[in-house]
């Protein structure tokens, strides 16, 4: 039984690479939530007109990765204390949510948030929002896998990679072989 998280750390490109091939981690879609335009497009969504966050559908076993641990690792892998940002991404499309689907994700989502403001790892305190999910759109073909698939990019190389290569140092662990 696998169970949904969708979240939103800015580029949903940096996201989706760092969580690829982690155990317990079965599918990723890029897409868009929280906005209120049916089936956006990249570029709409780009413009900041729609209201949706780039964000990717985390589908998981939970007996591999809990919810919670998701979440502990989700704000570690980027900046939650910049609204509407992340390095030059700059946009309410960038910013950092948390997609609930029920009480129980909300609940958890909150906890595991005052546990990481407990513990002062950021500098800044979290602007990071909690919100029900209402629809999750895919993300056209071409954002899906772009890290795998575009490795040379200058975003890639400049953004992507060395974001990756610390995800998989701090979580060595939780990676596949």
């Amino acid at each position: 039984m696998s169970d949904t998280a969708i979240l939103g750390g800015g580029c949903f490109w940096c996201v989706e690479a760092v969580l690829r091939d982690m155990r317990g981690i079965l599918f990723l879609t890029p897409g868009y939530a929280g906005g209120s335009t049916d089936h956006p497009t990249y570029k709409q969504v780009c413009s900041g007109n729609t209201g949706h966050a780039e964000v990717v559908k985390v589908e998981f076993d939970p007996h591999t990765i809990s919810y919670d641990d998701l979440l502990r690792i989700f704000f570690t892998l980027h900046d939650p204390t910049t609204l509407n940002r992340q390095g030059n991404d700059i946009g309410t499309q960038y910013r950092s949510i948390i997609f609930y689907k029920d009480e129980q994700q909300k609940e958890a989502a909150l906890a595991v948030r005052a546990e990481i403001e407990k513990q002062n790892l950021w500098e800044a305190p979290l602007v990071t929002a909690i919100e029900p999910l209402t629809t999750f759109w895919p993300a056209e073909e071409m954002h899906h896998d772009y890290y795998e698939r575009n490795p040379g990019t200058g975003y890639c190389a400049a953004v992507i990679a060395p974001k990756v290569a610390k995800m998989r140092k701090v979580f060595a662990a939780r990676y596949s072989a």
